[in-house]
């Protein structure tokens, strides 16, 4: 793996002795090296105190009891300059057009199954894949109204896609207390800095669902977020966004169908619903056409979405976009639906249900990150530099077992940022989680994202259920 790209420093890296920072750090850096050490640990404690007080946790799972956590959170911004955020963002319009285009493709036509741009198999025998959708048009054609996409950086001017987050992206909320908490904690950083707001998301949110109300009408649609409930790990996620957007936070029991057309129950009685932001997974939306067991759903949904009186955000059946094994096809996608290149590439990927690729994973195992094409949350890959040689055993087993379960990709130089540790200010492995939302009269790209860090020294493990923290993120207007 080749030395890591600072976000800070360049190439030269901040290891150097008397390295200057790129343009975009440059009033941050003269910032940090006039305070005095002690000044970033008491903010440290600071914001980890806003943060409990706020009550933003994460649970994880398969923990005996599930205790909440607080994530992480690191107090020196990630910065990214307007020109670099110009491309991430014309990359991330493109690949939320495609992604949208292949979906209403598969479910329809499937032009690109015919033409051979991606195998059958892999779309109509995914697990994602809902052939109820084939009966479901959905309004304004759109699947993916809120994408959730994961880039790493490995150069200065390379950015790749990691990862698609088509079914309930989660971690906006972070986006947006990181930002909140930042601005209390350090104005004077601000006031140095034209950093592009985030804070407008929850509007833009709302503009976007709204958008999409299946039907000309006269009043305000109502929209609702649906929740599985307090239990689920993202509860706070989805509270803290029905607060912001002032539309109600409802579980399954709140809502029912009558003549195809879906309620909410109120004090005032009942009340139509247009639009549902859904928080809960397919299998558990509609106890009548999915899972029968399941008392998170409404009975009657899918009906209702069938005769197109109420939209559902994202669409059912948007799961098969964000598998990982149909993101290998998506340069090929992005091809085909636009006859461009993609402007935000993916990262270089060995598929191993091809014979050819299994046979050089297997080979390069130490040097790879080989993961399950439907894993999340960095459960069930393997990092193969930092694994041991029984986890090397065991992943060649699962391999050789079922290759058609992972890809594999050159373990990255992930790019660093400067991050405040026990031993002072040191560079971290940090990747970025922007939000698209994809509405009927426009494209709205927050500038910003969520960036996770890998608190660990040397780790490339970001996600927060393995001990990556969080920070905020600052696109400067220039």
């Amino acid at each position: 793996m080749t030395a890591a790209f600072d976000e800070m420093f360049g190439e030269a890296g901040a290891a150097i002795e008397g390295a200057l920072p790129r343009k975009a750090y440059a009033a941050l850096d003269k910032w940090m090296k006039a305070a005095p050490p002690e000044f970033f640990d008491a903010r440290r404690r600071q914001a980890e105190l806003f943060f409990r007080r706020i009550g933003i946790t994460f649970a994880v799972y398969g923990e005996a009891e599930s205790h909440e956590r607080l994530i992480p959170f690191d107090i020196v911004p990630r910065i990214i300059s307007g020109k670099e955020w110009k491309t991430i963002e014309a990359g991330l319009t493109q690949r939320a057009a495609v992604l949208n285009a292949f979906l209403a493709d598969v479910y329809g036509p499937g032009e690109c199954v015919k033409a051979g741009i991606i195998p059958a198999e892999l779309v109509y025998g995914n697990a994602g894949y809902r052939v109820e959708m084939t009966r479901v048009r959905p309004p304004h054609d759109i699947f993916v109204h809120i994408l959730g996409a994961d880039l790493v950086r490995v150069g200065e001017d390379k950015f790749y896609v990691l990862e698609d987050n088509a079914r309930t992206p989660s971690g906006v909320s972070y986006m947006l207390e990181n930002r909140e908490v930042m601005m209390r904690l350090f104005p004077e950083l601000f006031a140095r800095h034209r950093v592009a707001p985030v804070e407008t998301y929850p509007d833009s949110l709302l503009a976007t669902l709204r958008s999409v109300t299946p039907y000309a009408s006269d009043q305000d649609p109502t929209a609702v977020v649906l929740t599985p409930g307090p239990y689920n790990s993202a509860f706070y996620e989805h509270s803290f966004l029905a607060d912001k957007m002032g539309v109600e936070l409802v579980e399954g029991s709140d809502l029912f169908v009558q003549d195809a057309r879906v309620f909410m129950r109120t004090t005032e009685g009942p009340r139509r619903v247009d639009v549902i932001y859904r928080r809960v997974d397919d299998d558990f939306l509609d106890p009548l056409t999915f899972k029968p067991e399941s008392a998170l759903g409404v009975p009657g949904l899918m009906a209702a979405y069938e005769a197109g009186t109420v939209t559902i955000v994202n669409a059912v059946g948007a799961g098969v976009a964000d598998d990982k094994a149909v993101y290998t096809y998506m340069p090929e996608l992005v091809k085909f639906y636009t006859g461009q290149d993609a402007i935000l590439p993916n990262v270089p990927t060995w598929r191993c249900r091809e014979p050819d690729a299994l046979a050089y994973v297997l080979d390069h195992l130490p040097e790879l990150v080989v993961k399950e094409v439907n894993g999340s949350g960095g459960y069930g890959m393997l990092v193969g530099p930092t694994a041991s040689k029984s986890e090397i055993d065991v992943f060649a087993h699962k391999l050789r077992k079922d290759p058609q379960g992972f890809i594999a990709q050159p373990t990255l130089a992930l790019s660093t940022c400067p991050t405040f540790t026990e031993k002072g200010l040191a560079p971290r492995h940090v990747d970025l989680r922007p939000f698209v939302l994809t509405g009927a009269d426009k494209v709205r790209v927050t500038p910003g994202g969520l960036t996770r860090v890998a608190l660990t020294e040397g780790s490339l493990v970001v996600n927060s259920s393995q001990g990556g923290g969080t920070k905020d993120t600052w696109v400067l207007d220039e």
